[in-house]
């Protein structure tokens, strides 16, 4: 279930309270500079799907993102509880930083939680299936998959690089809750 959590972006960081509403947290994203959209798949898709049938199911998508916003490539990203990997993709993810393109997830299965610092505020937005999520390019923020991470994700790009982060050294993501905590 998709649900924002929002914090002061100064110490102490106090909560300042959780939406579950979609309606809402969709306004509360935009004032915030976030798009953020439910999907559905264009066809049934098994649960051992290839990254092809996962692209064609949600082509339509897709192709408007891509006239709307210049996207020149996607891609399917995985991560499972099982991924060699995970500790050293987490700890990257989890420092604030920002890019010079847009970042632009939908959570095909599973979710994460991406922490957007913005108007004196972290809004902690736990996106689950169905989820997309478009970060303008600029936006400070940081992104927790969990420890024991399991979600699949598109992922569209202008440049060619993909992602590319540009970090800003504040240890501003120590102090939130992480989404293991957060999703207890």
């Amino acid at each position: 279930m998709t649900r924002l959590s929002r914090y002061d972006d100064k110490a102490p960081f106090a909560e300042r309270g959780t939406l579950d509403d979609f309606n809402a947290i969709v306004a509360a994203m935009a004032e915030a500079g976030v798009t953020l959209e439910r999907w559905e798949a264009g066809a049934t898709l098994p649960a051992d799907a290839r990254d092809g049938d996962i692209l064609a199911a949600y082509a339509s998508d897709i192709d408007r993102l891509n006239r709307r916003g210049g996207y020149k490539s996607c891609d399917v990203m995985r991560l499972a509880p099982d991924h060699p990997d995970r500790a050293a993709l987490r700890g990257k993810f989890l420092a604030e930083h920002v890019h010079d393109d847009d970042e632009v997830r939908f959570f095909v299965e599973g979710g994460g939680l991406f922490y957007i610092r913005a108007n004196g505020a972290v809004h902690a937005l736990e996106c689950t299936a169905g989820d997309l999520i478009l970060l303008p390019a600029g936006t400070t923020h940081w992104f927790d998959m969990g420890e024991h991470p399991r979600f699949t994700a598109i992922r569209l790009f202008v440049t060619p690089e993909g992602w590319v982060a540009r970090f800003t050294g504040d240890p501003i993501a120590e102090s939130i809750p992480l989404y293991d905590g957060a999703a207890a």
